[in-house]
């Protein structure tokens, strides 16, 4: 077997240079810490061999603590990576080196990205389109050299819809993009994009190396593409080889060789992205050669037959619509490849995995998964077959639809929108329709207030033959609250007490919720002292503590008691003071034979006209008037009907401090004139 490695595989120049100077700085004893901003280049073995080494990877958020820490006995070296940063970020490091002389930026960017930066720079207040990937970070660094609101186009096509326009334009690639897809954006920016200046930005080792993918991979029988799964270059290396040659892997490093079903084949392809070191690029040779002895024992241990045609016979034949489960054996931006043990290799498109655009398939899968799919297309000439995973899974997430309705059980989806007449529930992958009735929302309602809320439900009818069905959160709601009612009136006894929430008031009373239960509270229950009207004591949505006084269970009738002999006016009096006790009271009536004075609040006690003064008056309000405090002796008790006797005369007679005569005007006048006489 004949093993092709590509002239251009491997470390481009600018990522060379990058790696090159941190394995420098690596190895100066007096480096002290370094760290790159973001990953140094787009290979998660070889930046793990730097964190080994001591290199972090910083984000700009790390930016202060790093140079706050760095001082003359550990000094610091930031890096920026090849792929650039923004404008914001180097000027904010070069800030920074001036402002401590122990931090030092190294700029790795790569020259060709920087000549991008300047050329932006220079036409900074046109307006700029980029074609790329827009989360790219040398792409997100081109858009920041730019005062306008730059349009980042990631395919030929976006550029037919944009409207035509003589505004004076500049127009980049960025450096990785596939070179036959940036000259048609170019042709079809021409025609919208009147006033414009188009620079051919892309790489020319990348132009090169696209170019190389292609011829080579012409003329091999297997044809593989080592590179990181988050690398634009190696994604468009695989994306050109693949058009010429089916039968084309994308690989991250030598292990993943074992998850590939190979054959003999006479020609062997390998190309490597930009951020590819030669190391790994070596390992997969050796590799492969390891695989061609593999599979020549085998032949031969089978007694010399036709190991390839034994083979052949084994593989397992594929028809439209059968479910059939494989191994991953590459994963790219836009497909995963899937060994089935067939005759063709398995190939499942992006939208046949997700409809989610800002999914990653390098997130979600990894080479050596086991997956289970749908055959949509088999073509025993391109060797290929076409594979849906997301029918497997629309077929798994009705499954649960199925039995969640002939089952009964109760289900937990999110309220997604709102349609017309109801609301759609996301519910396992699938999106159930809720009627307005069924909501639990009131008649005419805002149903707006449910979306984002989670909601318990059941599946009250199924259509098979379109896929649908019909939730209902009410009919969930209706039957909780008969459980709770029934818990409710399994468990309640005179006596009992509740915290609820008063829920409306009537002029005889209050409503109370119990718990999904309502019960009564009459207005004389509520106070001990003459009310109104109950909104005088409590108001609609307080919540109190009532006890239950009686109930029919029958009739679903609860008599609420609030007031209770902790709070009867009368039991705080006996609470507070006995017969001989002084106490400091308020007037509230006059009356010919004494006065009423509240001793506390709800229970009045009588000074009879005789025990207001050590001298006789004609009536109370010749010393008194009502509102005036006064400070008496508790003189009697009467427990059984609730009465008290009080006296002023009492006090004075026993000479207490600060108890004074009362006097009325007249007597002070009388005795004005007494003085002067």
């Amino acid at each position: 077997m004949a093993i092709l490695v590509a002239q251009n595989a491997g470390f481009c120049f600018g990522v060379a240079r990058a790696v090159d100077a941190v394995y420098a700085l690596c190895d100066r004893p007096d480096h002290g810490r370094i760290y790159t901003v973001g990953s140094l280049i787009h290979n998660r073995h070889l930046v793990a061999e730097l964190e080994a080494r001591g290199v972090a990877v910083i984000t700009p958020e790390d930016f202060p603590s790093v140079v706050a820490s760095a001082n003359e006995a550990d000094p610091c070296t930031i890096v920026i990576r090849a792929h650039g940063v923004s404008r914001e970020i180097s000027e904010e490091l070069a800030r920074y080196a001036e402002q401590n002389c122990y931090v030092s930026v190294c700029d790795m960017t790569c020259p060709y990205v920087k000549k991008i930066h300047r050329l932006v720079s220079e036409y900074r207040s046109r307006q700029l389109i980029v074609f790329g990937d827009p989360k790219h970070p040398e792409v997100e660094g081109i858009v920041s050299y730019s005062d306008s609101q730059a349009i980042v186009l990631t395919s030929p096509e976006e550029a037919e819809t944009l409207l035509p326009s003589d505004k004076p334009t500049i127009i980049v690639a960025q450096t990785t993009q596939n070179t036959a897809k940036w000259k048609k954006c170019q042709k079809n920016l021409e025609k919208v994009c009147t006033n414009a200046i188009i620079f051919d930005t892309i790489c020319s080792v990348t132009e090169k190396r696209q170019s190389e993918a292609a011829s080579l991979a012409a003329e091999v029988d297997l044809m593989l593409v080592i590179g990181g799964r988050n690398s634009s270059n190696s994604n468009k290396l695989y994306e050109t080889a693949k058009r010429v040659q089916p039968q084309t892997y994308f690989i991250e490093q030598a292990s993943e060789l074992d998850y590939i079903r190979f054959t003999p084949f006479s020609k062997v392809g390998i190309t490597a992205g930009a951020s590819t070191p030669g190391g790994i690029i070596q390992e997969v040779k050796t590799r492969m050669s390891e695989l061609e002895n593999k599979i020549t024992d085998a032949g031969e241990v089978s007694g010399g037959e036709d190991f390839a045609g034994m083979l052949e016979d084994s593989l397992r034949p594929l028809n439209t619509g059968d479910t059939v489960t494989g191994v991953i054996t590459s994963v790219s931006s836009g497909e995963l490849h899937v060994d089935l043990g067939a005759k063709v290799t398995g190939i499942i498109p992006y939208d046949e995995v997700t409809d989610d655009a800002s999914v990653r398939l390098a997130d979600l899968f990894s080479v050596g998964d086991e997956v289970s799919t749908v055959v949509i297309k088999v073509s025993d000439r391109d060797g290929v077959a076409t594979l849906s995973k997301k029918r497997v899974d629309n077929k798994l997430r009705w499954k649960k639809v199925l039995d969640a309705y002939n089952e009964g059980t109760v289900i937990e989806g999110t309220v997604a929108d709102v349609i017309k007449g109801g609301v759609l529930l996301n519910y396992e992958g699938n999106r159930l329709f809720v009627p307005a009735s069924q909501t639990g929302v009131a008649k005419d309602g805002d149903l707006s207030v449910l979306v984002g809320t989670v909601q318990k439900a059941k599946i009250i009818e199924v259509r098979e033959d379109r896929k649908r069905a019909v939730a209902s959160i009410r009919k969930v709601k209706s039957e909780e609250r008969k459980l709770r009612e029934a818990d409710f009136w399994a468990n309640i006894e005179e006596g009992k007490v509740y915290e609820g929430e008063v829920k409306s008031i009537t002029s005889y009373g209050a409503f109370v919720d119990l718990g999904g239960v309502d019960g009564m509270v009459h207005r004389t229950e509520l106070s001990w002292t003459h009310i109104k009207s109950p909104a005088d004591v409590v108001s609609v949505g307080q919540v109190i503590r009532v006890f239950v006084k009686e109930f029919n269970a029958e009739t679903k009738r609860i008599s609420l008691g609030y007031k209770t002999e902790e709070t009867n006016p009368w039991n705080v009096f006996t609470g507070k003071y006995a017969v001989g006790d002084m106490a400091e009271v308020r007037v509230v009536s006059l009356m010919p034979f004494g006065a009423f004075a509240e001793v506390v609040p709800g229970v009045d006690g009588l000074i009879h006209v005789n025990q207001i003064t050590n001298h006789k008056i004609a009536q109370p309000s010749d010393v008194l008037s009502v509102g005036q405090v006064v400070n008496v002796e508790i003189t009697a008790i009467d427990e059984e009907n609730h009465k008290i006797s009080l006296s002023i005369r009492a006090l004075m007679e026993k000479g207490y401090p600060g108890v004074e005569v009362p006097s009325t005007e007249e007597d002070t006048v009388e005795e004005t004139v007494s003085d002067e006489e």
